[in-house]
């Protein structure tokens, strides 16, 4: 049976968290090409999938769901850093990269329920949350250094900084992939810091 293993684990939510940090601006860059009846459309499938997800609680609320979920949210995301670094700006890769994000936000309360219910103690909660926001707080200072330091080099477009982003982003997913499937172990007696 597998545990969630804190050394690990807390390494793994802030580098989650330091993605989201650096990826909260080039959003606005990505999904340029889309038009606003998009969002709509896509809010409301984003309210029926986390409707659906949450009427499987009774089924999905355990260690092996949590992993296999947590392991397919972070493949989604590799994908569509992929996808773009491949086909760059277009509609169609905007429209993919928003229902990508979108899949990820379906899962977003039950993986923050899942880790609340099998973290169990408030210290490791406190661990957890805390590398979280720290995580959170480096990746938009990384963000805001990462395309001043383009600037330096001339590349100037939103475009272009976003773009070379995504290679330092699937670099961060790769290494995250790795830190969830290492979370996510047979107990032992380390499991329990």
């Amino acid at each position: 049976m597998k545990n969630l293993n804190l050394a690990y684990f807390v390494p793994y939510k802030f580098l989650n968290s330091l993605f989201l940090g650096l990826t909260v601006g080039a959003i606005f860059i990505l999904y340029a090409p889309l038009e606003p009846s998009i969002y709509s459309l896509g809010g409301i499938a984003l309210a029926l999938g986390m409707l659906i997800v949450a009427q499987l609680y009774n089924r999905i609320l355990t260690i092996d769901w949590f992993y296999k979920i947590s392991l397919l949210v972070e493949f989604v995301l590799l994908f569509i850093i992929i996808y773009f670094l491949i086909f760059s700006y277009n509609y169609t890769s905007a429209f993919i990269i928003y229902i990508g994000y979108q899949i990820t936000f379906v899962f977003g309360s039950y993986l923050v329920r899942a880790e609340t219910l099998f973290l169990k103690s408030k210290e490791r909660l406190k661990k957890v949350d805390t590398a979280k926001q720290l995580g959170y707080l480096s990746g938009m200072l990384l963000s805001y250094f990462f395309y001043k330091i383009l600037t330096l080099y001339h590349i100037n477009s939103s475009k272009e900084q976003v773009y070379y982003l995504h290679y330092l982003l699937i670099i961060l997913q790769s290494i995250i992939i790795y830190l969830v499937h290492k979370s996510f172990s047979t107990f032992n007696q380390y499991n329990q810091t």
